[in-house]
C-alpha cells in the first residue's frame, strides 16, 4: 500500500499532536517560556518526519532545530555522559557539562483522613533531601504507622504504595503537641530513603523494588489531570471532617476542665451534642462538605448558647 505525504500527516496528526502537547507540558512543568530555550535538540527516529520537525519550528516560533545529533543515538550519547559523570569521569568532552534529573511522580505520606501529603514534589531535581514534620493524632499516641506513596492523587490510597514502616517511642502528649519529623532523600541513582529522627527507623526503595516503569508513571499523571475535580472536592470534605473532629475534641476537654465549675446539667446537654455528632460522622459517611460543615456550625452554636 502507498501514501501521500499529505495522507500520511492526516493519518497521524493525532499523534504529531500528542509531540507538541508534550513539549508544552514540559515548558509547563519547568515553569519555562518558549523564549527561554536556547536549542531545539530532537531525540528518537520520528523527529525525522518533516511534519514533525515544521511543527515544532512553528511552536518554537521558527526557531532553527539543532540537527547535528542523530536522533537514533540521542539517548545513547545521554546515557553515556551520565555514566561517565557517575563514574567519576573527567574526561574534558564532558567536564562542563551539567547532568540534571528530576522525580517523575511526586513523593509523601498518608496522613489523617487518607490524604496524601506530598513531601518532595514532582519535577523536583535530584540528588535531593527534604524534611518535613507531622504532628500525633491521639492524646498520649506512642506510635505511627508511616506509609510512603509515589503518585498525584489527593487520596493516597489511589496513589502507588513504596512502602511503610512503624515509628515507636514517641512520647506521651495530648494530640498535636508531639512532633514527627520525617526525612525523605534521593540520591543519584535514584534510591529513595525515608527515615524519622526518633526510632532511626526507616524505607528504602530503589528503581528494582517498586519503583514504576514510564508507562505507569504516564498513566498516573493522565489519571492526576482526569481526576483533578474529583480530588478537590475530596481534599475539601476531608479538611471539614477534620475541622468537626477537631472542635469535637477541643470542647470535650473544654468540658473537663470545667466540670467542677459548672451545672452538671448544661455540661450534659455538651456532651450529649459531642456524641450525636460523632454518631453522625460515623453514619453518614457519604455526606457532603456542606453539611459537615453545617454540623459543626450547629455543634459550635450549642457551645456558644451554654457556654
Amino acid at each position: 500500500m502507498q501514501f501521500t505525504r499529505a495522507k500520511f500527516e492526516e493519518l497521524n496528526m493525532d499523534s504529531f499532536n500528542k509531540c507538541v502537547q508534550t513539549v508544552e507540558a514540559c515548558l509547563s512543568d519547568a515553569k519555562m517560556e518558549k523564549s527561554d530555550v536556547n536549542n531545539v535538540i530532537l531525540v528518537g527516529g520520528s523527529t525525522r518526519i518533516p511534519k514533525v520537525q515544521c511543527m515544532l519550528q512553528e511552536f518554537f516560533e521558527r526557531k532553527k532545530l539543532c540537527m547535528s545529533l542523530n536522533p537514533d543515538e540521542a539517548v545513547a550519547y545521554g546515557a553515556a555522559v551520565m555514566a561517565a559523570k557517575l563514574s567519576g569521569n573527567n574526561h574534558k568532552s564532558c567536564r562542563d557539562l551539567l547532568l540534571l534529573d528530576v522525580t517523575p511522580l511526586s513523593l509523601g505520606v498518608q496522613v489523617k483522613g487518607e490524604v496524601f501529603n506530598v513531601v518532595i514534589p514532582r519535577n523536583t531535581l535530584i540528588p535531593t533531601k527534604k524534611s518535613k514534620k507531622f504532628s500525633t493524632t491521639k492524646d498520649d499516641q506512642s506510635s505511627a504507622h508511616i506509609k510512603v506513596y509515589q503518585d498525584e492523587r489527593a487520596r493516597s490510597t489511589d496513589n502507588h504504595l513504596l512502602g511503610k514502616f512503624k515509628i515507636s517511642g514517641i512520647p506521651p502528649s495530648p494530640k498535636g503537641d508531639a512532633k514527627l519529623e520525617l526525612c525523605f532523600e534521593i540520591d543519584v541513582n535514584g534510591i529513595l530513603t525515608v527515615n524519622d529522627k526518633i526510632s532511626k527507623e526507616k524505607l528504602t526503595v530503589t528503581k528494582e523494588n517498586g519503583r514504576l516503569s514510564t508507562e505507569q508513571i504516564e498513566r498516573m499523571i493522565e489519571d492526576a489531570k482526569k481526576y483533578k475535580q474529583e480530588d478537590e472536592e475530596y481534599e475539601k470534605k476531608v479538611d471539614a471532617l477534620n475541622a468537626l473532629m477537631d472542635c469535637i475534641y477541643n470542647m470535650d476537654d473544654r468540658i473537663k476542665s470545667m466540670r467542677r465549675g459548672r451545672g452538671r446539667r448544661r455540661l450534659r446537654k455538651m456532651e450529649d451534642a459531642i456524641v450525636d455528632t460523632t454518631k453522625w460522622i460515623e453514619q453518614n459517611k457519604a455526606a457532603s462538605v456542606d453539611e459537615v460543615q453545617r454540623m459543626k456550625e450547629h455543634l459550635e452554636s450549642i457551645y456558644m448558647d451554654e457556654f
